[in-house]
């Protein structure tokens, strides 16, 4: 992280809210007055939670756990959100600029090995300003930018310099399958070029010398049933156009959560087949780092 550059980019982000263009929703409404968009959020970030987390890849988690902070809100919404308590009901508490500078140093005194930021899209002036506070205080964690995918690449370009590791969750290349799901038929697209932003900012993922991730791109896929996540296409544009280096997790815990159970066709978990088809399908395109293989 480059501290010297955070208090220029955090100004210019918040004054972005004034007409919120931050995620490709573009509610063009006034959070600073507290206007509130898709995301549900208006001039403070909402915080659900936050500490050591050893349920998140290896390279995060260590020996000491991945210090996420889990904000409230989301511009993408998903129908099938595991965490839907926090993602559409807005669990938690707003927190202040300083209040949020706190937190993320009491992440690193508690020996994280990083700081993962958990649905920051909606929040990202917010984290910057914290980031640029925590900065003058000793901070000095990597930064992990845990997100839907669902990202302009004009804000990501102000995080260059800033997130050390993005952590894109690629959900489906299907644009019925976006708008059915998430009422954003555009993701695809978006979210195609947010991942070339990723990639080009940061790289394949790099581990220190105990396998601790230090800096580049980890990409999460969730395997959803009757292949509504069109996981063959996300692997295909992942070989072909990030690399196949890309470390990359094939996720298997996709269970009907949120409203799932208003579409039939996601109303289950996945069988252990659709997973297993997955993961032969990335081994013959040369996904060479898979999760729990790399």
């Amino acid at each position: 992280m480059d501290p010297a550059t955070l208090p220029e980019k955090a100004r210019r982000l918040t004054e972005r809210l004034r007409s919120c263009d931050i995620c490709p929703r573009m509610c063009r409404i006034d959070r600073i007055q507290g206007e509130r968009g898709v995301c549900g959020t208006g001039a403070r970030a909402i915080v659900a939670s936050f500490g050591p987390h050893f349920g998140e890849e290896p390279p995060l988690v260590g020996h000491n756990g991945s210090g996420t902070v889990f904000f409230s809100g989301c511009s993408l919404r998903c129908t099938f959100c595991q965490n839907y308590g926090i993602s559409h009901l807005l669990e938690g508490e707003e927190a202040g600029t300083d209040r949020l500078a706190a937190i993320f140093l009491a992440v690193q005194r508690m020996g994280c090995h990083n700081l993962n930021l958990v649905t920051p899209t909606h929040v990202t002036p917010q984290i910057m300003e914290a980031l640029a506070i925590a900065a003058g205080r000793g901070f000095s964690l990597p930064v992990v930018y845990n997100c839907g995918g669902y990202e302009r690449p004009e804000t990501l370009r102000e995080l260059s310099g800033i997130v050390d590791i993005y952590m894109p969750d690629l959900k489906f290349l299907s644009a019925a399958s976006a708008g059915r799901y998430c009422g954003a038929s555009d993701y695809p697209d978006v979210a195609r070029e947010a991942l070339r932003e990723m990639a080009r900012q940061v790289g394949p993922l790099v581990l220190d010398r105990v396998g601790i991730a230090v800096r580049g791109l980890l990409v999460r896929h969730l395997v959803m049933p009757g292949d509504a996540s069109t996981t063959r296409e996300v692997i295909d544009f992942l070989s072909r156009e990030i690399g196949t280096d890309t470390y990359l997790n094939l996720m298997d815990q996709y269970r009907p959560c949120g409203q799932a159970a208003e579409f039939p066709e996601i109303a289950r978990s996945i069988s252990s087949s659709e997973w297993e088809a997955a993961r032969a399908y990335a081994v013959r395109r040369g996904m060479a780092r898979l999760d729990g293989e790399a």
